[in-house]
């Protein structure tokens, strides 16, 4: 059994891991959630909702328990590697949120520290794993598009409120998810061409991205992001040389309003208004459109891959190659941001 112990108690403990590790009684068992005393004042109510966790403030606790053989870090970005290396160096294997570092170079240290303890260190890209991601990819597996030539994939806001806002961190804290998807699904592209500013103050923000990957079989993925979008784009747009699929942006989990308690997680099917449009040419020169139903998103799938990672010496869903390259594509959009004028 997994026994996990969280370093941090933040809305991604509480929304992105917990709602679905509970659904996994036979599998996962979570002991404890490490806080500091600074961040439990004020703060005592919600951790009455968890009376089967025991919280800590006493990370020796956590560390030294035999019985504690998954630390999954939960903490800002900037305490990601340390806590990391300190559960390696404990013999725990670690699940960590992304970015997994800040640097591909940190990120290369702290795979070949779990390889030297011979431990499991993986980042969650759980994005992966979103309902609208599982169906292109059950659209991509079906082959009914053909030859891929093109994916663009966006993530859109309409929030003139940007032009107050300067500083780097959106990439880091948002690209991080559609880069990982196309990396994850499609593989390292032989070229990246970058287009990465802020609309409102060139060179002192990254708040627009347009990141182009080009592969050797002609394909091309576009991720793109921009704070001033009124109507939805397509969430995923995809296009083979047999038909195109388009998958419509379905909102995210994240906008749900909190309210006291654990968070609740729908796992019912969408309605037909959500399912995705595939339109193709089948193998008798019929022109074949049909609604394609949605997936059902589960966070879970890390944990399940865990699992047999750690105790059946399956492999990673999540290989260390690419968690690197995501986070070198990140750097350089970041300095290209920089450098915008």
């Amino acid at each position: 059994m997994l026994v996990v112990a969280y370093i941090g108690f933040g809305n991604s403990v509480c929304r992105y891991h917990l709602p679905y590790v509970e659904r996994r009684p036979e599998t996962i068992k979570v002991k404890y959630i490490y806080r500091r005393e600074e961040d439990r004042v004020g703060d005592e109510e919600r951790e009455t909702w968890y009376p089967h966790i025991t919280f800590t403030s006493d990370i020796e606790e956590v560390m030294k328990d035999e019985e504690v053989n998954l630390v999954v870090i939960n903490t800002p970005d900037a305490f990601h590697v340390p806590y990391t290396k300190q559960a390696l160096e404990n013999g725990k294997n670690v699940l960590c949120e992304k970015p997994f570092a800040m640097t591909a170079k940190e990120a290369k240290e702290v795979f070949d520290l779990a390889k030297e303890k011979g431990l499991i260190a993986m980042s969650n890209q759980n994005r992966r794993y979103d309902a609208d991601m599982r169906t292109v990819r059950k659209v991509l597996e079906s082959g009914v598009l053909g030859d891929i030539v093109e994916v663009e994939s966006h993530y859109d806001y309409y929030r003139p409120s940007i032009k107050d806002r300067t500083g780097y961190g959106i990439l880091y804290g948002l690209a991080v998810h559609p880069i990982d998807q196309i990396i994850g699904e499609f593989g390292v592209p032989n070229k990246v061409v970058y287009d990465c500013r802020s609309i409102d103050h060139p060179g002192l923000a990254d708040d627009y991205y347009d990141i182009d990957f080009f592969y050797d079989n002609g394909m091309k993925a576009i991720v793109k992001t921009s704070y001033y979008v009124k109507l939805d784009y397509p969430r995923f747009t995809v296009h083979g040389k047999k038909g195109s699929f388009l998958m419509p942006a379905l909102g995210h989990q994240s906008g749900l309003k909190p309210k006291p308690g654990p968070i609740e997680i729908s796992f019912e099917p969408m309605s037909e208004e959500h399912w995705g449009t595939l339109s193709y040419i089948n193998d008798k020169g019929e022109d074949i459109n049909t609604k394609v139903p949605v997936e059902i998103g589960d966070y879970g799938i890390i944990y399940d891959n865990l699992y047999s990672a750690i105790f059946e010496g399956g492999e990673k869903l999540v290989k260390d190659e690419e968690v690197i390259e995501v986070l070198r594509i990140i750097e350089e959009a970041t300095e290209v941001a920089k450098g915008a004028k």
